[in-house]
């Protein structure tokens, strides 16, 4: 199990959900890991749970100053990066007609210019081959209510994907979106989902999906796996949907 052993990965949103779960299977894989998080309680937990693989930085990714801490603190602790997940966002489901500025500014400022500036700051100091992941969604291929604004976000981030894939050809960094759909995560819960609703709510969104359940995040952690290692050694400039096939309907 060392698929990245002597690797360094940096996964912000790293404290919970798909981000928490592709950390710790990154440390099990070999890898040392920086996360990243808004709540220095959740990380200071995380962090405790993933073990002595695992160092955090507390911090907005809408503000690029936090994006050159964490590309400070890479330099100077590991001389550099071999993995960068930008995996943190934000998703308030709301019909376009009601949408505020603050919200639409929130979810591009965390979704679309978190994942800009923190790939602008880290970038310097990526190793060669190095790869890059983009945590988009399914949302930005389909239609869903309510999505309008977080799916701009994550085409932005898709955009970005094919961009820089080529923009970092010549260092032989590869870079892909790894775009989730409906998982089972605490953004449920954000989602205005209340625990004793999960069932239900899982069972609807089931209806709608070809393998008929939710994922998990250990799930897309995997496919984290494939994309950050060199089984995708020759992959780039993808957009990897793990959806459960719900892309089709």
């Amino acid at each position: 199990m060392d698929s990245l052993k002597g690797k360094v990965a940096v996964v912000t949103g790293g404290n919970s959900g798909i981000g928490f779960a592709s950390a710790r299977l990154f440390a099990e894989q070999g890898a040392q890991v920086v996360i990243t998080g808004r709540r220095q309680a959740a990380l200071d937990e995380a962090v405790r749970s993933i073990g002595p693989a695992a160092v955090a930085i507390c911090g907005d990714v809408a503000d690029p100053a936090h994006h050159r801490a964490v590309a400070d603190l890479v330099r100077d602790r590991f001389g550099g990066a071999d993995i960068y997940m930008a995996n943190a966002g934000v998703n308030t489901i709301t019909p376009s007609g009601e949408v505020s500025e603050t919200e639409y500014d929130t979810q591009f400022g965390i979704n679309a210019r978190g994942t800009f500036f923190g790939v602008q700051a880290i970038a310097p100091h990526l190793q060669e081959r190095a790869s890059i992941i983009l945590v988009g969604s399914l949302a930005s291929d389909k239609v869903l209510d309510g999505h309008a604004v977080y799916a701009g976000t994550k085409a932005a981030i898709g955009a970005f994907a094919r961009s820089w894939a080529l923009e970092f050809k010549d260092r032989g960094i590869r870079v892909n979106m790894l775009s989730p759909g409906p998982t089972e995560t605490e953004i449920l819960g954000k989602l205005g989902v209340a625990p004793e609703e999960r069932r239900a709510f899982a069972e609807m969104m089931a209806g709608a999906i070809p393998l008929a359940r939710l994922g998990r995040p250990e799930e897309l952690a995997r496919a984290a796996l494939f994309l950050a290692s060199d089984a995708s050694s020759f992959v780039t400039g993808i957009n990897l949907r793990v959806d459960g096939g719900m892309a089709l309907l």
